[in-house]
């Protein structure tokens, strides 16, 4: 993957089944990026995670756990940086507002976000029109 840009146009049924798939791809991804001096396997398992962390709650709360829908992924690397959107048609939410984890709890609300913003450099989510929502997140690779 040397001094292009790629683009992963992804769209997978709204069924947690296919969470280990787009994993993978993920993983696969931050191994081969010519881009990225880092440690590759440490960004291959962050990647993972962020990928599979997002899809859960696009399939769980944006997509209301309804078959019908998809989750739609978009994977673009330009220059130095690793930009992934998420897309879900639910009625969405102020990722602003979500409050980091009582982690002495054994409820599990607000770490798939907590864990996103660690890892990723910018993450955001607004209303994509009548298009439902996008979870846009960037990993800067230099």
């Amino acid at each position: 993957m040397r001094n292009r840009d790629i683009e992963l146009d992804i769209k997978v049924p709204n069924q947690t089944r296919y969470l280990s798939l787009i994993g993978r791809i993920g993983e696969d991804i931050a191994r081969e990026i010519d881009r990225f001096s880092g440690d590759r396997e440490t960004l291959a398992y962050q990647i993972n995670l962020v990928l599979t962390e997002a899809m859960t709650n696009a399939i769980k709360y944006g997509n209301s756990d309804c078959s019908d829908n998809c989750v739609h992924i978009l994977i673009n690397i330009a220059e130095n940086e690793l930009l992934i959107r998420i897309f879900d048609f639910g009625q969405g939410f102020d990722i602003n507002e979500v409050q980091s984890p009582d982690f002495n709890q054994l409820e599990d609300r607000g770490r798939g976000i907590f864990l996103i913003r660690e890892i990723m450099d910018s993450v955001t989510y607004i209303r994509n029109g009548d298009n439902g929502n996008v979870l846009e997140m960037i990993k800067q690779l230099d």
